[in-house]
Order: C-alpha cells, then structure tokens, then sequence
C-alpha cells in the first residue's frame, strides 16, 4: 500500500510540474515575447540607454526584492495557489502594451509585469518544489525550465514575424503595438489552464517526501547565505536583454525584426541547457554523497557571463549571435540551478522564506548591474565591459568559498 502511495505521489507530481511547464510556455510566450523589444520599443518611443537601464533594473529589483515579502507571506499564510493565480492574473498588462503611448506608461507597465512576477513565484516555486522533490529538483527543475523556453521562443518569433511581414527595417510604434495585441490570446489560455492545475492538485505540500531533518537543518544555514553572496555578485555583472537591445537598435546592428529572433535563439539555448545542466546537477548531488554537490556547476554562471559584454557590445552581427548563444547558457544554468539549489539547502518551513531572500539578493544586483550599466554605456562602452569582466572574477572568486563551505576541503577538489 505504502509503494502504491509512493508510486501514485510520484505520478502526480510529474504531472503537476508538466502542467506548471504548460502554463510557463503560455506565460513565457507573453511576457517573454514582450522582454525582447521591449528595450527597443522605449528607444522608439523616446527613451535614451539611461532610462531604458532604469526601467529594466527597476522592473527587475521590484520583481525580486518584494518576493522577500510575499515568500514569506505565503509561508505563513499557506495560501500558495492564491498568491500564484493572483501573479499570473497581473501579466494582463503585458498586452496591455498595446494600449501605450508613451515611454513612461510603458515603464509603469513593465514594472508592474514584474511585480506580478514577485507575487507569484515564491509560491509557485515552493509548489512545484514539493513535486520536484519527488523525482529529482534538478531534473525536476530543469523539465519545467525546458517546457517554459518553448514559450520563450514562440512570444520572441511572433514580434519578429510581425516585424519582418511588415516590410520595414524600422517597426514604428503601431506595428510594436499590433504585435502585443496578438499576446491577449495566450495569456488566456494560461489563466484557464491555471485553474485546471489548481483543481488537480489543490493540496501541494502532501506532496513533499519526509525525510528526517536535523534539528540545525530547520534554519537558514551559512551555505544559504554564501549561495546568496555569489548570486548577488554574478548578478551584477550580468548584461541584461534590455541593454543589449537598446545597442542593437541603436548601433545598426540588428534590424528591430532580428533583435526579437535574436532572443528567440538564446531563449531555445536557454531550454536545451536547462535541461542537460538539470540532470547534470542530480548526477553531481548523487557522486558527491549529498544534496549540496550540484552547487559546483554554479562555476558556468561567472564563465560565460563574463563573455556576453566582451561579444554583445560589439559591431559584429556574428558576435551578437555568439552573445546571443552564451547569454541562453547563462539563463539556463540561472534558472535551473539557482532555484534547485534552493529547494536542496533550505527546509520546507522555510522555502519561501529561502526564496525570497535569494530573490531580493538578485533583483538588487539586477537594478544596481542594469542602471550602472546602462549609465555607463552612455560614457563609454570600455567601462561596460570592464565593469562586467570585474564583477565577474570576483564572483569566481565567492564561489571557491561557496564551494568549500558546501562539499568541504576534501570533496571541493
């Protein structure tokens, strides 16, 4: 009987992280799609790189710093699926886009997208964390990760195609608003299918195995926080879409209809190592005897991030394809690892807590890397890139310290 239960558990959480990854396709297809122009669109629409920098680290700190609070909110409250629906309710202003201006009403939009983001993804984390558990997080993780780029790629090629069927190597802003009408469809078929999963799995915390846990374990512990510390810094030197968009357009070297494919591409990368990075992180937890040995493929993130300035803020359109290319790997190893790690060093009581504190660490770095950034691309491309490579080495450097503290002197080598 106790198999059978086992058995039917494992079932239903592979269904639920199925579901989640079909309902992440249609929401990454709307507000993916969106993210891709949307640093080109304030550029038509007025905006200089400073601003378009602004916004996007605004947009991206208020979507990560408030997840401290509502993570925590939703650990105390249990009311994960409330808190889930609710954050998806808000991408109704990405299509909403097309009702806009105006650069400002534009910035106001896209930073409200993103808070609907924070409202939603410490529940929606710690949710499909409980299924995840149950057949691998990096595995787990990773499926979702590679459903949801299914997504990303569509919203990205559906502006593109808008764009190149229009004939012009300049969309003007009535063609950017055309193509976020197009997103109203799959953010409804997102909402419906959200419902069907709540429905489905209403109680998702019975999914979690139990697994006797050290009284010590039922903290944040110093792993938690040096993991934090690396975020954090990577983060900072990490070039953001937005920026190099903005250069793109700016720069001549992509026309407004290949900047949305060129997105496309890193996003399919983006999927594909997702996936193979997921796997590779639960083999590396089983070789190194326990759920912390998959923290030493975190050393991609600082790798290949140092790289995406170097090729993406040149005059090459070759080079933009490369920076395309590394900036998916980047992505995929952020979002499969970064939010399996979590699930793996932090206790269940304590997950959404864990996700929101990770998530505040990342959104500050988001805002202070994309404002300097933009800032300083503005005075010299020079500094951008060495802001990058700097920030970069130093995050090399946090995680010898990571890894040690995590698998220790023995197993770290």
């Amino acid at each position: 009987m106790d198999e059978k239960k086992v058995d039917g558990a494992k079932r239903l959480a592979i269904q639920l992280i199925v579901i989640f990854g079909i309902i992440s396709l249609f929401s990454d297809a709307v507000y993916e799609g969106a993210r891709s122009v949307n640093g080109p669109y304030l550029k038509t629409l007025g905006a200089n790189a400073a601003m378009v920098g602004l916004v996007a680290g605004l947009a991206e700190m208020l979507g990560y710093v408030m997840r401290l609070v509502t993570g925590t909110w939703a650990d105390k409250s249990k009311a994960y699926w409330v808190f889930t629906i609710v954050g998806y309710g808000t991408l109704v202003t990405v299509p909403l886009l097309a009702l806009a201006g105006t650069w400002q009403t534009v910035a106001i939009l896209i930073v409200l997208e993103r808070v609907g983001k924070a409202i939603r993804s410490p529940a929606k984390d710690t949710i499909l964390s409980t299924a995840t558990r149950r057949v691998g997080t990096g595995f787990g993780f990773g499926l979702h990760e590679a459903m949801d780029q299914t997504g990303a790629i569509l919203g990205p090629l559906l502006f593109a195609a808008v764009f190149a069927f229009s004939g012009r190597a300049d969309a003007t802003v009535a063609q950017y608003q055309a193509a976020y009408r197009w997103l109203w469809l799959p953010f409804g078929v997102l909402m419906v299918i959200l419902f069907i999963a709540f429905i489905r799995v209403p109680d998702p915390e019975k999914l979690e195995p139990i697994v006797p846990k050290a009284r010590e374990e039922d903290r944040l512990t110093k792993t938690f926080w040096l993991y934090v510390a690396f975020t954090f810094v990577t983060t900072l030197g990490f070039a953001s879409w937005a920026i190099l968009g903005f250069h793109f357009k700016s720069k001549g070297i992509l026309s407004d209809a290949e900047i949305p494919l060129f997105y496309a591409i890193a996003m399919g990368v983006d999927g594909l190592v997702a996936l193979l990075v997921g796997i590779g992180y639960d083999k590396l937890k089983k070789r190194k005897g326990g759920e912390k040995g998959g923290l030493a493929l975190l050393v991609i993130i600082p790798f290949f991030s140092i790289l995406i300035p170097i090729l993406g803020f040149s005059s090459s359109k070759a080079l933009a394809i490369a920076a395309a290319v590394v900036w998916g790997v980047v992505m995929g190893t952020h979002e499969t690892i970064m939010k399996s790690a979590i699930a793996d060093i932090t206790p269940l009581k304590k997950r959404g807590t864990g996700y929101g504190i990770f998530n505040t660490a990342y959104g500050l770095a988001v805002f202070a890397g994309s404002s300097l950034m933009g800032l300083l691309y503005d005075a010299s491309l020079a500094w951008v890139i060495g802001l990058s490579v700097a920030v970069e080495i130093a995050a090399l450097a946090v995680f010898l310290f990571l890894r040690r503290e995590a698998l220790g002197p023995s197993r770290a080598t």
